[in-house]
């Protein structure tokens, strides 16, 4: 912080007025003995301006610097003639071997080159003037980084997960701690990694671990200066191993899907001409696979190199090279399986071209 030099009127600073007794205002009078001759007393200059002490803003809350950093307060204050300024440390007469104080006419400097925790406390300006005085009071605060955690300790691993316990350090720095942080280390590459900041509790659970790796831990303690230099590490290491996993099947009824044939698609009447290749389909739903048997006016008609009869995935077609007329009638398709029986008709009319 920057030495104070805006002269702004102190909340704290306050005016005292000594009570002045009736001789004194009266004046200095001769004694019995003295005659005229004798020299009459000295009197004092009159008070043109009362002591008053312009506090600035900042220095009105507590003044907090860091451990070596240099200390230079500048309090303005008004007075005439000059009054007379003293600064006291916590109710005690100044360490001059560690602290100056330099007087002006209009101000008073404090300045302490490197600030010592031992430095802190409440130091107070009082400006005198006559019967006067103007008091103003400012609080300084040293402090430093803190000193690490006392002890860190690994109190439980299980799945992918490590819990944590710590006591807070002896020492704070002579400040109050904004927190821990939490670090992290796998043994494979030894580097350390933040996991929680600003935490402030004393236990932790550390989550998201990786199965096959080893973990240890340190926490550092945190201030307004910033973290502990050191940190204490866990002595036990986190093993994150796999778990053994086992399959347990589930028992279920095997379900049988075995069918009688049941055509889902019949055959369709159709008409063709002499001399063109005909084509019947129809579909047909059954387990085990069904044997199919195509009739023609209820006459077998399989191997008859007339006829071409396909079976693809349920689907029966059967193909009529170049008809004739004595091809027409009523085509079945029979299917057959242990389990029963189905067919289906059609009537194929095969015209001859005018």
């Amino acid at each position: 912080m920057e030495a104070a030099t805006a002269p702004e009127v102190a909340a704290g600073s306050k005016l005292k007025v000594k009570e002045a007794s009736p001789a004194d205002a009266e004046g200095p009078q001769a004694s019995p003995g003295q005659g005229a001759g004798s020299p009459t007393p000295q009197l004092l200059p009159p008070i043109e301006e009362h002591p008053k002490i312009w506090l600035p803003r900042a220095l009105r809350q507590t003044y907090i610097r860091k451990v070596g950093d240099t200390v230079n307060l500048l309090i303005p204050f008004q007075g005439k003639p000059k009054p007379q300024a003293t600064w006291t440390h916590n109710g005690c007469a100044l360490d001059t071997s560690r602290v100056s104080v330099r007087n002006g006419e209009r101000d008073s400097i404090l300045f302490i080159r490197e600030a010592q925790r031992a430095d802190s406390g409440r130091y107070q300006l009082r400006v005198q003037l006559g019967g006067l005085e103007a008091t103003a009071t400012i609080d300084i605060l040293v402090i430093e980084r803190p000193g690490p955690p006392q002890s860190i300790k690994l109190v439980d691993v299980w799945g992918f997960n490590a819990t944590l316990e710590w006591t807070p350090p002896q020492d704070t720095g002579n400040t109050a701690l904004l927190g821990y942080t939490v670090q992290k280390a796998d043994t494979k590459s030894g580097l350390w990694f933040t996991v929680l900041e600003h935490y402030h509790r004393t236990s932790c659970i550390v989550s998201n671990l990786i199965i096959g790796n080893s973990y240890a831990f340190r926490v550092f303690a945190e201030n307004q200066c910033g973290l502990s230099e050191t940190a204490p590490i866990t002595t036990d290491l986190a093993h994150i191993q796999k778990a053994a996993t086992v399959y347990k099947t589930k028992g279920f009824a095997q379900r049988d899907f075995s069918e009688a044939p049941k055509f889902t698609q019949p055959l369709a009447n159709c008409s063709t001409v002499t001399g063109y290749n005909t084509q019947l389909f129809c579909c047909v739903r059954a387990s085990p696979r069904p044997k199919i048997i195509w009739l023609k006016n209820k006459m077998d008609i399989q191997g008859n190199p007339k006829y071409r009869a396909l079976t693809h995935l349920g689907i029966c077609s059967l193909e009529i090279r170049k008809p004739g007329p004595f091809d027409g009638g009523i085509y079945t398709c029979k299917a057959v399986n242990p389990l029963g029986e189905a067919s289906v008709d059609c009537r194929v009319d095969v015209k001859v071209p005018n």
